[in-house]
């Protein structure tokens, strides 16, 4: 312990900028506050619980391949069709983008909107795929 203290004493900027960026990762995942689920665990939430799956892509790359029964809803128009959901409130549902980087606002944004179980799927959909999982092309 006491090397540790000495250390920090003889390296202040480097423990400062660790500091830093240990606050930043914190303050990221409580900005975007929702849990996470692997591929296995979004298998397990729509064929236990019922889940839905809300797809984050663009309509182009949603036809190109998809998880099977999911909603599309773009990023960008989220807000506006938040009210398509509204039937499935009591339901989990799983937040799917391409790299599973902006899933993590959207489960936010529809946690705020009265949502009760909301996971982001960890990964995204390239993930989703990288472990072979069925997709279904339109």
């Amino acid at each position: 312990m006491a090397q540790f203290i000495e250390f920090i004493g003889n390296h202040l900027v480097l423990a400062a900028a660790w500091l830093l960026v240990a606050t930043g990762i914190v303050f990221y995942h409580q900005r975007t506050g929702s849990k996470s689920v692997s591929p296995q665990g979004a298998v397990a939430l729509i064929n236990r619980s019922d889940g839905i799956v809300v797809d984050l892509r663009d309509k182009k790359d949603f036809d190109a391949g998809h998880i099977v029964d999911s909603i599309n809803i773009p990023y960008a128009k989220l807000a506006q069709r938040l009210t398509e959901l509204d039937k499935h409130k009591e339901k989990p549902v799983i937040v799917v983008c391409k790299l599973g980087q902006q899933s993590g606002m959207a489960s936010k944004q529809i946690q705020e909107a009265g949502f009760l179980d909301v996971h982001k799927l960890a990964g995204g959909i390239s993930e989703w795929r990288a472990q072979s999982l069925p997709v279904v092309n339109k």
